[in-house]
């Protein structure tokens, strides 16, 4: 089958009405209102739907929820979820060990926390992750822990740090 295609007016090869009709939006933009935020003087507040970096958490009773099940470093897509699991005589059986992210690599996508069976990993409202260094970006057990028990607290899935301290 052939297409054919339509012929064209003067008016339309110059493309006169394409460049009429940028140059109207570029218009309307102007009038508009800015929505630049002076940075860091003025903080930007994430929006409830928010997905920041991802943290550990801990029950109310002060233990680790995380059972080293490694769902979250099989579903994560860019592989940046390292877990070495380690046998426990408490009532789970097991403990993470080592756990590692690397934020590098995260991309945000809260498949961890969809996938965790316990609530163990969350992703917090926080967003000011850049550093000069790239090993600096990756963080262990003690430090996503650390991250979770900072404020704002998530109501009734972690615990503050003894002493109410941030």
């Amino acid at each position: 089958m052939i297409c054919r295609r339509p012929v064209l007016t003067i008016w339309e090869k110059l493309y006169l009405p394409s460049i009429a009709q940028g140059l109207m939006v570029t218009v309307r933009h102007l009038f508009r209102k800015r929505v630049t935020v002076q940075y860091p003087e003025e903080r930007w507040i994430p929006p409830s739907y928010f997905r920041g970096a991802p943290i550990l958490l801990t029950g109310l009773d002060g233990q680790e929820k995380c059972t080293s099940c490694k769902l979250c470093q099989f579903i994560c897509p860019p592989k940046a979820i390292t877990i070495k699991g380690a046998e426990t005589e408490d009532h789970k059986e097991k403990y993470p060990e080592e756990f590692f992210i690397d934020m590098g690599l995260c991309i945000f996508c809260g498949y961890c926390q969809e996938v965790c069976p316990v609530e163990a990993i969350w992703l917090k409202h926080q967003y000011e992750l850049a550093d000069y260094d790239r090993t600096a970006l990756i963080f262990d057990k003690k430090k996503l822990l650390e991250m979770g028990r900072m404020a704002p607290y998530l109501k009734g899935r972690e615990k503050p740090v003894q002493g109410g301290g941030e």
